[in-house]
């Protein structure tokens, strides 16, 4: 069978969903880590990851059994969804490429105020205090603090620095995997299209 038939069609979506089900549990077991060893306190940041791998990985089960199946109802269905993801993945992954540093500063601000929980984690992890200054007279989880409070330095010192490549990083990351979603899509709709070889020739599929 020439590339591009049936067998091939079929086992190209196979390996797509296999790999977007790897990438799942990847994102699952991340989180579950961090949790275990303590470098994630945050229980909304967790089960944000926990959340969108989950999503994932069922949207790639559909996939796949669409796919093994040759399942006219759970491949439209998983067509759908995929574009969706799509739509919204690759629109997020452009906002990480194009914004600017006012616009990255503010939206850390927001989400520093947003969680107690992250600002622990934060101030742990890179050794600081504070968002934009360091208040010696509050709390702070940082181990510089309990040494010499005034030898700390504000974390937005420290996140504004990685920020921007960390944004450039997932922008194309996310850029990356949009285009294999859309892919996905593609193969989808023309695996639907294509006849099982196996049955019945004059039977409509």
């Amino acid at each position: 069978m020439v590339c591009g038939g049936y067998t091939c069609t079929k086992n190209t979506l196979c390996a797509l969903n296999v790999l977007y089900v790897l990438v799942s549990l990847l994102l699952i077991g991340v989180a579950g880590w961090g949790k275990w060893f303590g470098l994630v306190s945050s229980i909304r940041v967790m089960a944000g990851v926990i959340g969108v791998g989950s999503f994932l990985f069922l949207v790639a089960l559909v996939g796949l059994c669409g796919a093994l199946k040759h399942h006219q109802v759970l491949l439209f269905f998983y067509m759908i969804v995929l574009f969706l993801v799509f739509v919204v993945q690759f629109s997020v992954s452009c906002a990480c490429l194009a914004i600017n540093k006012d616009q990255q500063n503010q939206l850390l601000e927001i989400g520093w105020n947003k969680s107690e929980a992250t600002q622990v984690d934060v101030e742990k992890t890179l050794n600081c205090c504070g968002f934009s200054y360091v208040n010696p007279n509050g709390t702070c989880a940082a181990s510089c603090f309990h040494k010499q409070p005034l030898s700390c330095t504000s974390c937005s010192h420290i996140i504004e620095q990685y920020a921007g490549d960390v944004l450039r990083f997932v922008g194309s990351i996310g850029l990356f995997f949009s285009f294999t979603e859309i892919f996905g899509v593609w193969l989808s709709h023309r695996y639907r299209n294509l006849k099982d070889p196996r049955s019945n020739p004059g039977a409509f599929l």
